[in-house]
């Protein structure tokens, strides 16, 4: 089979809300974007039947109505879907690609949203009550509908310990299955103290989860001692799952730099250790995992990437420009000397009358662009040729940059 090939400025992996916000700002940038989910846009956000803290919405909504609403608005500007799978990345270069069964995907820049899932149990029946039948994986998102009501957590972690005291303030009992001795738990010791200190909290050790039951919804969790081997039947209204995190890195690994347990490490822009390469949302290194976060991700990202390929088009057409010899000046308008050379530089570039080309960047206000020049030390001097830098100089002189400039252009030196 032949592959089709489309081309893109921005393609995004994942239609969660992190991809999805990713794809407004980038379909309103008017940069041609394709977001790519291999299942159910909206991620898993869509199996969370309340959501009451996503701020401007003071009536609580599902999650799938407001994944709706962020779907709709990309599609508005523009954005293409595609439901399919991504079989491999080529995230290196200039021209990234996204394969899929059928097409590759070219792209300018790539956003990578693809998300994970919670770590799950195995027991029987387990994926019967998944989301909203009775079990679920964000206290945050759903503490709300289990007031007055009896829950259990799984887990005896930072997270377990913590989110199910969060419960606490709503449910009239949090039970707690630990697979450890009494009084031994994996959370910090300041949670565990404040957690057996919980009249609400209560904990069966030496247990694991052996089945799920119910009707409907999850009524009922069936608990195995470990250590005698019997089964408990603990009747609870619902049920949380704190074990870990799997993030969808796996096709990335090779590319991407990762932490040891599989999260894609960023700095504050979203950006990758691949330059145009981006991402978001539940995927990455964080601390909280929310749609709220997780927009402010998106956010931050596609304008990003708009800056990325505006810079990019800079950079190759005028920057590193092939038609005359060059001198990129970098200078700080904070800086004394790098004014004082400025004025030089200027003087040049009018007596050469048109012989060179002269770029200014301001390294303060495009330090990014700056970066590819492989300095953001201010004043300095990059020389090119032919599109190629040919030197450095972080010491000026008038007469230094002249002598260069005068090699430059002697036909021996072309």
């Amino acid at each position: 089979m032949i592959k089709k090939n489309e081309y893109y400025d921005v393609v995004i992996i994942g239609g969660g809300a992190a991809g999805l916000t990713a794809a407004i700002y980038c379909g309103r940038a008017q940069l041609k974007t394709l977001l790519i989910e291999k299942s159910l846009v909206g991620g898993l956000a869509t199996y969370t039947s309340e959501i009451a803290n996503y701020p401007g919405f003071p009536e609580e909504i599902s999650g799938t109505k407001l994944m709706n609403l962020f779907h709709k608005q990309a599609k508005n500007f523009g954005v293409d879907f595609k439901l399919t799978d991504v079989k491999g990345v080529q995230l290196q270069g200039k021209d990234k690609v996204v394969e899929t069964f059928r097409t590759d995907y070219h792209a300018k820049a790539v956003i990578l949203s693809t998300g994970g899932k919670p770590r799950l149990t195995g027991a029987i029946d387990e994926e019967k009550y998944l989301y909203d039948k009775g079990i679920s994986f964000c206290a945050t998102c759903d503490a709300a509908f289990y007031t007055d009501k009896t829950v259990m957590i799984i887990g005896s972690g930072d997270a377990a310990i913590e989110e199910g005291m969060f419960l606490t303030k709503f449910a009239k009992k949090v039970i707690v299955s630990v697979i450890h001795d009494e009084g031994i738990m994996d959370a910090n010791k300041i949670a565990q103290s404040q957690a057996l200190k919980n009249p609400k909290m209560e904990f069966i050790w030496n247990s694991t989860v052996h089945q799920f039951k119910g009707e409907e919804r999850l009524n009922t969790v069936v608990l195995k001692d470990v250590k005698k081997g019997k089964l408990i039947d603990v009747p609870v209204d619902g049920c949380f799952l704190f074990i870990g995190y799997l993030p969808n890195t796996e096709i990335f690994k090779e590319e991407i730099n990762l932490t040891n347990r599989g999260f894609i490490i960023t700095n504050e822009a979203m950006e990758t250790n691949l330059e145009g390469v981006f991402a978001v949302g539940d995927v990455r290194d964080k601390f909280l995992k929310q749609v709220a976060t997780a927009v402010g991700d998106g956010a931050i990202a596609g304008v990003g990437a708009e800056k990325y390929i505006a810079e990019s088009e800079v950079f190759e057409s005028e920057i590193m420009q092939v038609e005359k010899p060059g001198i990129i000046y970098l200078w700080s308008p904070i800086d004394e000397k790098s004014r004082e050379y400025l004025k030089v530089i200027e003087d040049i570039e009018k007596e050469m009358d048109g012989e060179i080309k002269v770029n200014k960047i301001d390294v303060y206000k495009n330090a990014s662009l700056a970066a590819r020049l492989g300095t953001v030390e201010a004043p300095s001097i990059v020389y090119t040729l032919r599109g190629e830098i040919q030197g450095r100089d972080s010491i000026i002189t008038e007469e230094g940059i002249r002598e260069t400039i005068k090699s430059m252009l002697n036909p021996v030196y072309n």
